[in-house]
């Protein structure tokens, strides 16, 4: 699974680090059941008694169970319910889970609107897997980092972060994924992220691991919001000549910190052109792929 990247250094010297690692106050406490192990909410209760709530600044839910198992519960009601108890909460990592212990694509969800409404001081969420993942439109005047990972993120999501009033959000990362694994969502459904008009802090924007990464390439070259970014990725996905070629025709990009491709089908000549663009610029065009058959792939699906 991928790894975000290392902490980097800001204009005045604050240091932005990845979302993983907590500097904030507090404790960062981890929450996790194993397969056939203790249902979670037995877990989750456990750790309710054993724990001070009040010095938890990130929190991180590992392996709930599955949807099959009659223990089955989703974590996100459990959190709501006890919010009241986590006052200085700021970070939460919905789904911390592996390959070993689920398929991104078989981690089972549900409506986590509940957990933004419930926790208006929270500055930074992550969801991982998007199986029955389900958002609706928020207003939220703290988030300031919010990622989705999944091998496919259902465009009703989608919709809903692109209709959401987030006006401090700085981070905003999206795995698109495979239509085969619930990956839905259109280049049009991306729109009002990239007009950048309810997102006026965005510095920082992926838009990876989709099977119309060029289209998203094509939209980006004239998007307006691309101007105050200090990142941008289109990696992981399908992004070939066509989409680069896009990226080359719009837009100056020569003000970004980095571009990262990673994980793209581009040619040799094309990677050389892309690099010889953006002197200024780090450009990350590693895990160079070759069509498989005449078939392209993402990176995170299954």
């Amino acid at each position: 699974m991928r790894e975000n990247e290392g902490g980097q250094e800001r204009p005045g010297g604050e240091v932005e680090e990845p979302f993983g690692f907590w500097r904030g106050g507090g404790a960062h406490e981890r929450v996790a059941t194993g397969f056939e192990e203790t249902p979670f909410g037995e877990v989750w209760e456990r750790f309710l008694e054993s724990v001070d709530t009040t010095n938890v600044g990130a929190l991180t839910i590992g392996y709930w169970g599955a949807d099959y198992d009659t223990h089955f519960v989703y974590p996100v009601p459990l959190l709501v319910e006890a919010a009241a108890s986590f006052p200085n909460l700021r970070s939460i990592f919905l789904g911390d889970i592996e390959a070993g212990q689920s398929e991104i694509s078989w981690i089972n969800h549900g409506d986590i609107t509940p957990l933004l409404e419930a926790f208006p001081a929270l500055e930074r969420l992550k969801v991982r897997g998007a199986d029955g993942l389900v958002l609706e439109p928020v207003k939220h005047e703290s988030l300031r980092v919010l990622r989705f990972e999944s091998g496919g993120l259902p465009a009703g999501v989608v919709r809903a972060v692109a209709g959401s009033d987030l006006p401090k959000l700085a981070d905003l990362g999206l795995w698109l994924g495979d239509e085969a694994y619930g990956g839905d969502s259109a280049v049009d459904d991306l729109a009002p992220i990239l007009s950048g008009e309810r997102l006026p802090s965005l510095r920082h924007l992926a838009l990876d691991d989709s099977q119309f990464q060029d289209e998203i390439a094509e939209a980006v070259a004239s998007a307006p919001v691309v101007a105050r970014l200090a990142t941008l990725s289109l990696a992981m996905g399908t992004l070939t000549d066509r989409g680069a070629e896009a990226l080359l025709s719009g837009q100056p990009l020569t003000h970004l910190r980095k571009l990262d491709l990673s994980y793209h089908y581009l040619s040799e000549p094309m990677m050389a052109r892309v690099c010889a663009a953006l002197p200024g610029v780090e450009v990350d065009l590693d895990d160079q792929q070759e069509p498989d058959e005449g078939e392209f792939y993402v990176e995170v699906a299954e």
